[in-house]
């Protein structure tokens, strides 16, 4: 960030002793440090803002390209269905018989199913026994 050796903070801090004194020069340092600690925050925040914006806008991006792609998807998806449903409908009506031409004329009615024929049992009748002479 800046380019500082040591010789020149060391110059800073022999000023600094002679203009606050002795006395002050640690209340003034801590201070120092507090705001110093404070701006090294505040930029990293600042900095994690910004990562997590261009973050943001980068699955924007990607979420928009799935999105097109997806409707891309669908309406081939949809548009072959269309196809197939329109080929499957003209064979269904290549299959169908053709109409009766004369569908008042008569046809032969179809035989009705033979009637099912009951045979009853009685059990309880014996057949007259035979007297023997």
């Amino acid at each position: 960030m800046f380019d500082i050796g040591f010789s020149e903070l060391l110059v800073i801090a022999v000023v600094a002793l002679i203009v606050i004194g002795p006395e002050r020069l640690p209340k003034v340092a801590r201070t120092l440090g507090h705001l110093f600690g404070r701006m090294q925050r505040y930029v990293n925040d600042v900095k994690a803002d910004i990562s997590r914006e261009l973050e943001l806008d980068e699955l924007k991006k990607m979420q928009s390209s799935m999105e097109d792609a997806a409707r891309s998807f669908q309406s081939s998806v949809s548009k072959e269905v269309s196809e197939t449903e329109r080929e499957f409908n003209k064979l269904a009506e290549a299959a169908q018989p053709a109409p009766d031409p004369h569908p008042d004329e008569t046809r032969a009615t179809p035989e009705p199913a033979p009637q099912q024929r009951e045979l009853a049992l009685d059990t309880n009748q014996q057949a007259p026994a035979q007297k023997q002479v």
